[in-house]
């Protein structure tokens, strides 16, 4: 079972994609922050990580920066997960090292299609 890290300082957020995620099939971690998120995401070593982009602190652009800088998490994929949905801000997400950038509210195929997609599965 592939394991997954939510990062959204939205409670409710958090709880839709995990409800999608573990219906099908997925293990699910969270944290509420960008700075949370790369501290869960160095000890669970998650399979992929579902990043916010606008959360107080560390953003998920900066957030996604630090994995990828991180020898001990850069091989982790990241997906910006946002309802940032202009070009400038996806090509900015692709540019810190994202694999993908979907915008909310995001639909469970398209989620599921691509964490599949990312994961060779």
């Amino acid at each position: 079972m592939s394991k997954i890290l939510i990062v959204d300082d939205s409670p409710t957020e958090i709880h839709v994609l995990s409800t999608i995620l573990e219906s099908n099939g997925y293990e699910v971690v969270t944290a509420e922050s960008g700075e949370a998120g790369v501290e869960v995401a160095k000890q669970e070593l998650p399979d992929l990580v579902l990043m916010d982009v606008v959360m107080p602190g560390l953003n998920g652009f900066q957030a996604t920066r630090q994995l990828k800088k991180d020898p001990a998490t850069a091989h982790i994929p990241v997906v910006i997960v946002t309802t940032k949905d202009q070009e400038t801000d996806k090509i900015w997400g692709m540019r810190q090292g994202a694999k993908d950038y979907l915008t909310k509210p995001v639909e469970e195929g398209n989620l599921i299609n691509t964490i599949q997609a990312i994961l060779g599965r």
